[in-house]
């Protein structure tokens, strides 16, 4: 992970999750299905250990990350702005929030 953030971020550390968009520089296209938005790579060590750090169940904070990289690549960029990584953050609350509710449902 911390190879492909170097490479691609040019940022040389590890790193919790990684998005790859299929399509740079414009939102997704919604009208034609199926829809490939990107890929998504995720560290689980680095998952585990926020999980232990943030004091809540590995399975929510994998959850968070996969969120995080998803709304990447339907063009949230929390470092754009610190209007947007409050936008972000919320719609990754929400998000999370409705996933934990769904469990309890079951």
């Amino acid at each position: 992970m911390r190879s492909l953030n170097r490479r691609f971020r040019s940022i040389d550390r590890t790193t919790d999750v990684l998005s790859f968009p299929q399509i740079d520089g414009r939102p997704p296209s919604y009208k034609a299905l199926p829809l490939l938005l990107g890929d998504i790579v995720i560290n689980p060590h680095q998952t585990k250990r926020q999980a232990i750090e943030n004091n809540v169940p590995f399975k929510r904070e994998l959850r968070h990350v996969l969120i995080h990289g998803l709304l990447h690549l339907l063009g949230y960029d929390h470092e754009r702005s610190n209007t947007e990584k409050i936008k972000m953050e919320r719609l990754e609350k929400r998000l999370l929030n409705a996933l934990e509710k769904l469990d309890h449902k079951r």
